[in-house]
């Protein structure tokens, strides 16, 4: 059985690498639109798939399951409003953004601001890919594949090294393939694994409702639904990690930042053949979140109840199902098509991080007479130090006090929220100047931080000291009293997105740009939308949010 899982691990991923190979083997990739947007030959099909699967990988599955194990359906709120920001993207930013034919997000802010302002821009995302995203992608994976698979008993070693083996290795293999094979050998084979992971992900909950139901899926939900009603609360107590009226504040503005301004997700986008192609695959992509509650939040249900609720970390709570319900035949298949996943995200962030520096920082700051085949070496020798950066932090991020997906919502929270308020205000304003920009992106980020990091441990020391002075011991009643004592950090994401924007209007009034901004239109690509856009992003929302609200 052994090797029938090691057959069908090695066959799945290297018919991946085939098929990317032949797909990719007559796009340029010294070109700079050749490596860094596939030759703007992307199908919606394509981009779907790449978007979902940038999207979901080890650090979404694992994590958000296990938020899920101990808290519940609630944390589908990150996937359905996910489709929202999708949806709006699609019909309201891409247009926006493809008419004026930029390859990256810092690209429109030079055009709207300049130069400075986008080299800020630049650094920030490349702060947040390679501190936060690269490094919990790195580690999700390798927690995942260490629990699911045994391989500390595999190597007769601690589960700490065989962590660092797996991140190293992932690591390894996700940089050679990003690095030099483009972007369309990214986006082709995430749309091999998307299919693969969709599969293996419907699986688990699919095996163990039928573990619990005796045999019946149906079986299986009405033992969930009658034994653990609470976990289909969608609001949540006040101590829930996602309160139901963040929904109403910061949760909206994290999904706007992740859909709309992330250059790793808009970059596949950016390399549709044109604008249909574009909203078609994003507005596809958000269909299938429709399903994606069932692999990433449901299965941390069922492990809630497989376990007794009993597990050392909530984020094992994806792997040790994946081993208790998994037939071992189909172990091979699902360790590829994982594997694949966090390949993935991986090998997406660093093309990404590789544009970033290569398009906007490279040729302003340190060759401006660069070629685009030199603008693409530097920008794959910065994308692999960047990678051996992310290397070294990945084993530390188990020390995350929260669980995995919350410590990457809250350490995000300080980037996206000034990125995303010097967007908005860069789209839909034509008189506030660069200096508006630079203030938020340095001081919003900064005001984030002292608000989380300093206000935040001050005000809990000093509620929780109260409670220990008038005796309370109960931990229910304490983790209430400490999510009263501060706003959630989703909350204080909503004010200082409205703080930021008004410090750029502010700054406006009082020195506004000597010439309004007109918005560049290019002929790069067409820029004709797809006539069905709106009906169709309509109908998508009201599904998703009908589904959300029906519990």
């Amino acid at each position: 059985m052994e090797a029938i899982s090691t057959f069908s691990f090695f066959g799945f991923t290297s018919l991946v690498g085939v098929i990317s190979w032949y797909a990719t083997r007559t796009t340029n990739e010294k070109s700079a639109d050749g490596y860094y947007l596939g030759g703007r030959s992307l199908g919606a099909i394509t981009i779907a798939g790449s978007l979902l699967l940038t999207n979901l990988s080890a650090e979404q599955i694992v994590g958000l399951n296990g938020q899920a194990f101990t808290e519940g359906i609630l944390v589908m709120a990150w996937e359905t409003l996910a489709a929202v920001a999708m949806i709006i993207t699609a019909l309201v930013l891409l247009p926006k953004y493809m008419r004026s034919g930029i390859t990256t997000i810092p690209q429109f802010i030079e055009k709207r601001f300049d130069k400075q302002t986008k080299i800020i821009l630049s650094v920030l995302f490349l702060f947040a890919y390679g501190l936060v995203l690269l490094p919990t992608i790195l580690y999700s994976g390798s927690l995942a594949f260490s629990s699911m698979f045994d391989l500390p008993s595999v190597f007769g070693i601690s589960q700490n090294a065989t962590i660092w083996i797996c991140v190293w290795s992932i690591g390894i293999i996700g940089s050679i393939y990003a690095i030099f094979g483009g972007l369309k050998a990214v986006a082709v084979s995430d749309l091999i694994n998307a299919i693969g992971l969709l599969i293996g992900g419907i699986l688990i909950p699919y095996f163990g409702l039928k573990l619990i139901g005796d045999g019946s899926i149906g079986g299986g939900l009405d033992v969930l639904w009658n034994e653990h009603p609470e976990k289909f609360n969608v609001k949540g107590d006040v101590d829930a990690s996602i309160p139901f009226g963040t929904i109403f504040t910061g949760m909206i503005l994290a999904q706007m930042y992740y859909w709309g301004t992330n250059q790793s997700i808009l970059q596949r986008v950016f390399g549709a053949k044109n604008l249909k192609e574009g909203q078609k695959g994003v507005i596809l992509a958000a269909l299938v979140k429709f399903l994606i509650p069932i692999v990433v939040v449901l299965p941390g249900v069922i492990a809630w109840h497989v376990f007794d609720g009993n597990l050392p970390k909530a984020d094992l709570a994806y792997p040790e199902l994946v081993r208790k319900v998994l037939p071992a035949s189909m172990i091979g298949f699902f360790a590829a098509v994982l594997f694949g996943a966090v390949l993935s995200s991986f090998n997406s962030l660093l093309n990404s991080s590789a544009t970033l520096f290569g398009f906007d920082l490279y040729k302003q700051l340190f060759n401006k007479d660069a070629s685009a085949e030199q603008t693409v070496k530097a920008g794959k020798r910065f994308g692999l130090g960047l990678a051996i950066i992310s290397l070294c932090i990945a084993p530390f991020i188990a020390k995350a006090p929260d669980g995995l997906f919350a410590y990457i919502q809250e350490s995000l929270g300080s980037l996206s929220v000034p990125i995303l308020a010097v967007v908005f205000v860069g789209i839909y304003t034509r008189k506030v100047p660069a200096l508006g920009a630079k203030i938020v992106l340095t001081a919003g980020v900064i005001m984030y931080l002292i608000s989380q990091f300093v206000i935040s441990p001050i005000m809990i020391d000093a509620a929780l000291a109260e409670a220990a002075t008038n005796g309370i011991t109960d931990v229910k009643e304490l983790n209430v009293i400490k999510a009263e004592a501060y706003p959630h950090f989703l909350h204080i994401m909503g004010i200082l997105f409205l703080i930021n924007i008004g410090i750029m209007l502010v700054v406006a009034k009082l020195k506004p740009k000597t010439t309004p901004y007109v918005p560049e239109i290019t002929k790069k690509i067409d820029t004709t939308p797809w006539k069905y856009a709106l009906l169709a992003g309509v109908i998508i929302t009201v599904i998703v949010l009908s589904t959300y609200f029906i519990f």
